[in-house]
């Protein structure tokens, strides 16, 4: 039966080249995996540590991913992309290359007859209000224009820097009994949604929440994780090589 796979948080880039060869590895066995029975995939962000595209210029070192989005697009499979916090500069190669569906803000979809509502989890936690203001200056397409007059070496080696900064911000915010992304995800179950998905917070969740689901997908640095979903029924697992 077809299925909907969503994963989030592998930040490809962010360890050394014998770690990041190794978790890519493990990402494009999941993907050849998913080729079976998928019939979209959504990646809810950060699917990159740090990504910005130039008209003619991409950062290099993730071909093999890029190809093996493109051969599932190629297969049929609909291909999501929300941005993440780590995605601020993504333009148009995903869609006009790839055929991906890219998502600049949070969106919702009905799978099954569930009412589905996803984010990639940023801003809402607690506190967040200088973020949010961060998150407006760094997609203001003014910003973008002047940032690519930059050279690429440099553009993107200080998007790296950023992008560390930004994961050293989130590292420090309070994920308790308080967390702010779960409000956020009852919230929305409140307002109807069937099931709530995030990313960002790289802890993977599965939680009821009233009539409605909220569910973390964690991430691909630690966890592997991934959420799938066939009839309405959705389960949050692991993924391992031995798979």
């Amino acid at each position: 039966m077809p299925k909907a796979y969503f994963i989030s948080d592998a930040h490809l880039g962010l360890g050394n080249k014998e770690t990041e060869a190794k978790k890519e590895t493990l990402l494009l066995s999941f993907f050849d995996h998913i080729k079976r029975d998928a019939d979209s995939l959504y990646i809810l962000g950060d699917l990159f540590d740090a990504w910005f595209e130039y008209k003619t210029v991409i950062p290099r070192g993730f071909h093999r991913t890029i190809s093996k989005l493109d051969e599932l697009v190629r297969n049929n499979i609909k291909v999501h992309y929300l941005a993440g916090n780590h995605d601020y500069w993504m333009d148009n190669f995903f869609t006009d290359d790839l055929g991906i569906s890219v998502h600049f803000d949070a969106f919702d979809i009905v799978l099954d007859g569930k009412k589905i509502f996803m984010h990639h989890g940023d801003g809402f936690t607690l506190n967040d209000h200088g973020y949010n203001i961060l998150k407006k200056i760094l997609r203001s397409p003014i910003n973008i224009k002047l940032y690519r007059m930059l050279h690429p070496d440099l553009g993107v080696t200080l998007a790296k820097k950023i992008s560390r900064t930004s994961r050293k911000h989130s590292s420090n915010k309070h994920f308790g009994e308080d967390d702010g992304m779960k409000k956020a995800a009852e919230r929305k179950i409140q307002e109807g949604y069937d099931i709530v998905i995030m990313g960002h917070r790289h802890e993977p969740s599965f939680q009821k929440i009233g009539n409605g689901l909220y569910v973390n997908l964690g991430d691909w640095i630690s966890h592997f994780s991934y959420a799938e979903m066939a009839d309405g029924v959705i389960a949050l697992n692991k993924w391992s090589s031995s798979k």
